[in-house]
């Protein structure tokens, strides 16, 4: 009790100072940066040169500023851009000058929506409204590779949303430029005939090499350049009024499914389907969704995770229809990076509850919508899907509905409520929630929900609150939630039940501005956190854990090195089984260390590893996860994943136990648009064996021809071995209109 006093005074104290402290959080610039835009009556010939005579009309943007390491001093490396367009496309043209040329250039691999911190690349975002909440973002590396997102307050993000739009690259002895056509249909912004208008506008580059970054209009570096309060303008554009944009996707499958050694004889099988998706931007604000036999065959496969914790496993969404406009939709707490969650999550609804089963495995969806208007005041979405029966599961109805009311510049309040409905009855989620930016670098968010399942005739609540702090020196956060005994969202996520959760934490950036550090460390991030758990109807204590990371160095090129030691204390009220080893009611309490270690991830080949070992409950725990990359050429990248636990003297009775997961994939990839992917593990705790293999070719653009082949095989409790194998072939086609 002593030791978590202490504690709680000292976050407690670091708070105070941090409140005190603004460390080069700058407001926003009331007068903005501009770049103008040129009108032209031809159309550009997108190959990456920039040489079309059109491009001398337009004059490069303002020199950009650096945002890290040295925030607000000059680039080393310049950056220019230009804008022209027409009545059909936006056009930019950048060029990013390097004294290394070709030479400097990092990139891993052609995957879309490539990891930013492997790769050379610049990102625009778009404001076309003003509203300095919403932007819409495109971003290219130095081969052409697409990465586009859609954000909301520079914290929720739809990461898989694809937008319609081409870009071309080159590369120089001197550096290299971009080329880009953005349709005026991909874009949102006002409808209006023949007047100007002026967007918010931001534009920015990582160097790699040195891992400088830079932009248009300067924010502070512990932000995004997605915070559009700091976006600069993009003047003189008068844009085509905003038409019917339909966009249709049909697409046709053919996939022939074969088992062996399952209990119910299920026969080899051939069958063909088709089905598509229809968007319909209606008004530039409303967008509607509808999809007909939905399939998801292009999807990445689930990996297996050996979990030797007490909190569920969450396994991300990776379906294309459920990943756009995921951030309207998306509510609760859930521990992110800067562990500001803890180990719990909270999310009242999960999209991967509709179309699969608990194993993950897929479950026909018929039909289903989704409607979602955005504006300067309000959100609102509304989803409907219809999944077929499958099996002992009966066929099921679920409706979602989103509504949220800005308040002011910077907060927000809102309101959600899910509903699953079949013939066992239904189960309905309500939730309220808000979120105050109370100035740059403070905010609190908060959420209450209710549960109240028919089949049961039992009801649950839920709810967190947080605090969080950020700028360029420290980091602060301390978050209470709760969730009830009875609490149960079926169209939702919950870590863990009966549960009260503290769970605040602090971390210094430190730059070496009174000790300098050696050049290759960038930043020194020592930090502490602490998680206390609760069950919540009895209030006795369940668990909890303080760790202290006195070491964490970041260095120049992108690696890190960290060292974090954990003090837990654990009472069991029922048995826990880790892994199929048997850890009986009772007190625990032991110590670990943890150790990490990354190479510059963006070289052609690297690496990393972190280690846990110590005390687990009643003895010993050692676990490794290694990974290895290997990326000669952007053409080809190749990984290996390691992941083992070894228990000694653990558990009733006292079990030596090692347990290995090996995971190898690849890519190889013509250019962005045609590629293969391969992915194989192999888990020791039941013989499970997966691999996924796809090719995948863009023809046109978001049209896509696949060919998929996936296998799964383990050994069931008779010792039999169960697999099963299914080949799929699948050719969509967009079309614009």
């Amino acid at each position: 009790m002593k030791r978590k006093g202490s504690l709680s005074i000292f976050l407690l104290a670091t708070g105070m100072t941090v409140l005190s402290q603004d460390a080069g959080v700058f407001r926003p610039d009331s007068l903005r940066r501009e770049l103008k835009a040129i009108p032209v009556s031809s159309s550009l010939h997108i190959d990456g040169r920039l040489d079309d005579k059109e491009w001398s009309l337009a004059g490069p943007s303002p020199a950009f500023i650096q945002i890290d390491p040295l925030q607000g001093m000059r680039p080393n490396f310049e950056t220019t851009v230009r804008v022209l367009y027409n009545r059909q496309y936006l056009y930019f043209g950048i060029y990013c000058r390097d004294s290394l040329g070709k030479k400097a250039i990092r990139a891993t691999d052609y995957k879309r929506d490539f990891n930013q911190r492997q790769h050379d690349h610049v990102g625009l975002s778009f404001d076309g409204f003003n509203d300095q909440r919403n932007s819409m973002a495109l971003y290219t590396n130095a081969y052409g590779v697409q990465r586009d997102l859609l954000n909301f307050d520079d914290m929720y993000t739809d990461l898989d949303w694809d937008g319609l739009w081409k870009v071309r690259t080159t590369r120089t002895d001197s550096g290299w430029y971009a080329e880009m056509a953005v349709p005026w249909q991909t874009l949102r912004y006002p409808r209006s005939r023949d007047s100007l208008q002026h967007w918010g506008f931001n534009i920015y580059r990582n160097r790699r090499l040195t891992n400088e970054i830079s932009a248009f209009s300067a924010y502070p570096r512990s932000f995004s350049f997605l915070r559009m309060a700091y976006s600069g303008q993009l003047t003189n554009l008068r844009p085509p009024p905003p038409g019917r944009n339909l966009r249709i996707q049909p697409y046709l499958l053919t996939s022939y499914d074969k088992y062996h050694n399952f209990t119910s004889t299920q026969p080899d099988k051939t069958s063909v389907r088709y089905g598509g998706d229809v968007k319909w931007a209606i008004t530039p604000h409303s967008i509607l969704d509808l999809t007909f036999n939905t399939d998801f065959a292009q999807a990445d496969a689930d990996r297996q995770v050996n979990n030797v914790t007490r909190f569920s496993v969450f396994f991300p969404e990776r379906r294309q229809f459920f990943l756009e406009n995921a951030s309207l939709f998306g509510t609760g707490v859930a521990p992110a990076e800067d562990f500001s969650g803890g180990s719990m999550r909270i999310q009242p609804f999960f999209s991967r509850r509709i179309g699969l089963d608990d194993g993950g495995n897929p479950i026909p969806i018929d039909a289903g919508g989704r409607f979602v208007y955005r504006s300067s005041k309000n959100n609102l979405g509304a989803m409907l899907m219809h999944q077929q029966g499958s099996g002992a599961m009966p066929g099921t109805d679920f409706f979602i509905g989103r509504f949220s009311q800005n308040l002011g510049r910077l907060n927000r309040i809102g309101a959600l409520i899910t509903a699953k409905n079949n013939s066992g009855g239904h189960n309905i989620v309500s939730t309220v929630d808000g979120f105050f930016r109370l100035s740059e670098s403070h905010q609190l968010n908060m959420m209450l929900t209710h549960s109240s399942t028919s089949a049961t005739g039992k009801q649950g609540m839920s709810g967190f609150a947080q605090y969080f702090f950020v700028n360029n020196q420290w980091k602060f956060w301390w978050t209470q939630s709760f969730v009830s005994k009875n609490f149960n969202p079926e169209l939702g996520f919950v870590s863990r039940t009966d549960v009260i959760a503290t769970t605040p934490g602090v971390f210094w950036y430190y730059r070496g501005h009174k000790l300098p550090l050696p050049k290759l460390i960038r930043a020194f991030e020592p930090g502490a956190w602490f998680e206390m758990y609760h069950q919540a109807s009895t209030g006795k204590l369940t668990e909890r854990t303080i760790s202290l990371n006195p070491v964490w160095l970041n260095f120049q090129n992108g690696g890190f090195v960290g060292y974090i030691i954990n003090h837990s204390f654990q009472r069991l009220t029922e048995t826990f089984s880790p892994l199929g080893i048997d850890i009986q009611p009772g007190d625990y309490t032991y110590i670990n260390h943890q150790f990490y270690y990354s190479t510059d991830p963006s070289k052609k080949l690297s690496g990393g590893v972190d280690y846990t070992l110590g005390n687990y409950f009643n003895g010993k725990l050692n676990t490794a996860n290694l990974h290895l990359q290997f990326a000669p050429s952007p053409h080809v990248s190749l990984q290996a994943q390691y992941n083992q636990n070894q228990f000694k003297n653990v558990g009733d009775p006292l079990t030596d136990k090692q347990v290995s997961l090996y995971s190898l994939s690849g890519r190889i990839a013509l250019n962005p648009r045609m590629q293969l992917i391969g992915f194989y593990q192999q888990n020791s705790e039941n013989n499970l064996a997966n691999y996924n293999i796809r090719f995948s070719w863009e023809y046109e653009p978001l049209s896509y021809i696949y060919v998929v082949f996936n296998h799964r095989g383990f050994d069931n409790t008779a010792l039999k071995r169960q697999t099963e194998d299914h080949s799929i072939f699948k050719i969509s086609y967009l079309k614009q209109l």
